[in-house]
């Protein structure tokens, strides 16, 4: 088989990495995340109006609301804007997205905060989908330090 016809082989299972915020959303969001409790949550609301792709910012809403069904909200349209991102970054459903990649935390903590939404709501469907998911995506889930 001549060079140019050869087949590659990955070494092993493919890992997708979310490619990182702007300069200007990351500046955003260290902002929001020093205020106040009582203010992040209208500051996450702001840059997600503003960059509605930021994954982080949707996981900050999630974190942030009172009620559990608007935890619920936010965390499901942070999940499926990161299916979106995911796919553009090239994953193609299976994979590694690890948390030790700090631009693939923001999904991580939107399918984290859908876990446990869906629990608060009695999902208990939903909630074991998505904690399989996570320790799909990332075998050491959860992240030292966590409470998942």
């Amino acid at each position: 088989m001549s060079p140019a016809s050869s087949v590659s082989f990955t070494a092993g299972t493919p890992e997708t990495v979310i490619p990182p915020p702007s300069a200007e959303v990351r500046a955003a969001l260290e902002e929001a995340a020093r205020l106040p409790e009582g203010e992040r949550r209208a500051a996450y609301g702001r840059i997600a109006a503003g960059w509605p792709r930021c994954l982080d910012a949707w996981a900050g809403l999630a974190e942030s609301a009172e009620q559990p069904v608007d935890r619920y909200a936010f965390a499901r349209v942070g999940y499926h804007r990161g299916l979106d991102t995911l796919r553009a970054a090239g994953w193609r459903g299976s994979g590694y997205v690890r948390w030790s990649h700090p631009s693939n935390r923001g999904f991580l903590r939107c399918l984290d905060a859908l876990r446990a939404a869906a629990q608060s709501i009695g999902e208990s469907d939903e909630e074991e989908r998505c904690a399989v998911f996570l320790r799909q995506l990332d075998p050491e889930w959860p992240p030292p330090g966590s409470t998942s």
